[in-house]
Formats: structure tokens, sequence, C-alpha cells
């Protein structure tokens, strides 16, 4: 098994690329789920707590990105220019997906599914809105942030 993640790790195929993508982007979908219920838990609205929590998941995924799936793009760009680059990307991102997030909690607000009485409405929607942001995010991160 450390063999196989040392592989994919080091592999620049992009299929080893998107998976540590898209492991990146599992956890920092928990980073900002909890986030997310944290901010619930201090009485935040579903709408005003997702904006702190995907700040604080955007963050970190900047990190793991830049170390982790992109490591081998990296061509030595000041620190401030890429996180510029990135935080440009995934703000672009964070609209596909808080759009997405949106549409879920009024849907199912309208199908008579409040967040007190389906707790895990906000973490579902969360996950749908992260697929659609990791899409967007990984074909721009590659061709903009960490490109060549």
């Amino acid at each position: 098994m450390r063999t196989l993640i040392g592989k994919i790790h080091r592999s620049q195929s992009n299929k080893a690329v998107f998976l540590r993508f898209a492991c990146v982007s599992a956890t920092i979908s928990i980073i900002d789920i909890g986030g997310l219920y944290l901010g619930l838990a201090l009485g935040l609205s579903p709408y005003i707590g997702r904006i702190f929590s995907y700040i604080a998941a955007m963050s970190a995924g900047y990190l793991l990105n830049r170390y982790f799936t992109f490591h081998h793009l990296e061509s030595g760009r000041a620190l401030w220019h890429s996180l510029l680059r990135h935080f440009s990307v995934f703000a672009v991102g964070g609209l596909i997906n808080y759009s997405v997030f949106s549409a879920i909690l009024i849907t199912g607000h309208q199908m008579g599914h409040s967040i007190s009485h389906s707790p895990f409405l906000p973490m579902f929607a969360v996950w749908i809105g992260g697929l659609f942001g990791m899409c967007f995010n990984f074909f721009f991160s590659k061709k903009l942030v960490f490109d060549h």
C-alpha cells in the first residue's frame, strides 16, 4: 500500500494528479463541513456559516494542493503570487459551489426539510456543491495556479 501511495504521489500523469486533487478535495470538504456545523452551533445561518467554512477550507486546500497535488508543476513563483492566483480561481469555483449549495438548501426547505429537521441537509449540500466546484477548480488550478 505504501508503495502504491508513493507511486501516485510521484506520478505526473493526469489520472494521478486528479486522484491527488480529489483526495485533497475530500479532506477540505471535511474542514468545510466542520466549519459550517461549528457556525451553525454558534447560531450563524447556514449561508453565513458556509462563507467562513469555505474560506478556511480554501486556505487549507491551497497548502495541500501546492505541496501534495501539484508539487511537480510549481515553478518557484513567489508565494503571494501563487496565493493570489489560487484565491482567484477558488473564488469563482466557490461561487459555483455556493450556488449549488444554496439551491439544494432552498429546494430542501421548499420540500419541507428545515435544517432543524434534516441535520444532514447542509452536509449533503456541501458535498454536491463541492463536486461542481472541484471540477472547475481542478482544471483552472492546473492551468492558472500551479502551471509551469
